[in-house]
């Protein structure tokens, strides 16, 4: 009972939330531009010191989902009114996120994910649940998924939304078939000249996301990615591939940030290293 109150509570308060940012209503704003202060030893140190120190400030963000909840970069999007694209593949949750964002003029949010090249690809999504921490394992690996299963952090979420996970396999899991853009195609279209955040959160393929953009030649100097559904090989090659860039790397909780040039210098600033 305690665990389904905690959860209406949620959705409560990430609805009024929801609300409050995406009418840039003075409250959410004043608090974000003159009370807030990130979490000691936190991502958001670095987030916070680099985003005030660039103006225009530009971001990608590959795997948006509703752009608020869970979300490292939202707050200071919308308080610094960053400029760039925000790529969603799921349908329900990119309109969510456009609505989010349809007051702020330099974000464009874009139905689709990233790959090599244009065209399309499979998703895999949890089929009975639209709530965040479902959306959140969409991933192109039907593997993130069945491990959830494995591990039971599925059923302890659908336990505390108090919904029913359906007894055939065939229906826990759906797929979704979405548009695919490749980052050539996005910096192009979309003007992207000069990006200082790469952002991504791609259940698993974040390593995936990386070789993309280090193929084509568009790393920026800061990227934020997910480690934590990456295998060990994956990791450390990932991990290898960047500091062979002249990336240095440090771990946040399930998150890893690089950084390099102006950025290495802003963490360091932001961080008191010498």
């Amino acid at each position: 009972m305690i665990p389904l109150i905690k959860s209406t509570y949620n959705r409560f308060w990430q609805n009024c939330r929801f609300w409050l940012s995406s009418h840039n209503t003075w409250p959410f704003l004043i608090y974000y531009k003159w009370l807030y202060k990130p979490q000691r030893g936190s991502i958001q140190v670095f987030l916070d010191a680099y985003s005030r120190e660039h103006r225009p400030f530009t971001v990608i963000q590959v795997g948006a989902n509703d752009g608020i909840t869970h979300d490292l970069i939202h707050k200071f999007i919308k308080r610094d009114h960053w400029q760039g694209v925000l790529l969603e593949p799921q349908e329900r949750v990119f309109n969510r996120l456009e609505k989010l964002y349809r007051l702020s003029k330099g974000i464009t949010c874009v139905h689709a994910a990233l790959g090599k090249e244009d065209g399309k690809a499979t998703l895999y999504k949890i089929a009975f649940s639209t709530a965040r921490w479902a959306t959140g394992l969409a991933s192109f690996r039907k593997e993130v998924i069945t491990s959830a299963f494995e591990s039971g952090y599925i059923q302890k979420k659908a336990a505390q939304e108090g919904v029913r996970i359906p007894a055939n396999p065939d229906d826990q899991i759906q797929v979704e078939h979405i548009s695919v853009i490749s980052p050539q195609q996005l910096i192009g279209k979309y003007q992207l000249d000069n990006v200082q955040l790469l952002q991504i959160d791609t259940e698993g393929f974040d390593y995936e996301v990386i070789t993309i953009f280090h193929d084509a030649g568009l790393l920026p100097e800061a990227i934020v990615f997910e480690h934590v559904h990456l295998g060990e090989d994956n990791r450390y090659e990932c991990s290898r591939l960047l500091n062979k860039q002249g990336y240095a790397l440090w771990d946040f909780g399930k998150d890893t940030l690089a950084v390099k040039g102006n950025a290495l210098i802003t963490y360091k600033k932001a961080f008191g290293v010498a």
